[in-house]
């Protein structure tokens, strides 16, 4: 969702004594602060991206998979839920799968393991304020 925007995340992976490999996808934020991509593009840059996952997960290289803000994406039909539990269901049982972003589906929070949410009281973002680097993102 993010794209190749800075995202605060990077610094935190950064500092991280681990291998950790970052792979930064989407087109930035679908539809706010000016992004120039047509919804087209988007969905197919998020289709890549699953088909990334798919090629990371079955890989068995790695103890944990993160898919930040695949939630958001699959709130706005980015990617299918079909993807997406087809993707929780396919998890190795001895990898992580972690699925972040607002509005997590009904469906998905179902099959999760685990499941957190942080509760919004109030965004500026509701109040038409754009995302602002070093706060949201």
């Amino acid at each position: 969702m993010k794209g190749d925007i800075y995202a605060g995340e990077w610094d935190g992976i950064k500092k991280m004594n681990c291998q950790v490999e970052l792979i930064p996808t989407g087109k930035g934020f679908c539809g706010i602060q000016g992004n120039p991509y047509p919804y087209k593009e988007h969905r197919r840059n998020a289709q890549e991206a699953i088909q990334l996952a798919y090629q990371k997960m079955e890989s068995a290289q790695f103890d944990i998979l993160i898919l930040d803000e695949i939630n958001n994406a699959l709130h706005l039909h980015l990617v299918d839920l079909e993807q997406v539990l087809e993707m929780i269901q396919r998890k190795p049982p001895q990898m992580h799968l972690v699925l972040t972003g607002r509005d997590a589906h009904p469906l998905v929070t179902e099959l999760a393991d685990t499941v957190s949410e942080i509760n919004e009281i109030k965004h500026s973002y509701r109040k038409g304020i754009e995302p602002q680097p070093g706060i949201d993102y």
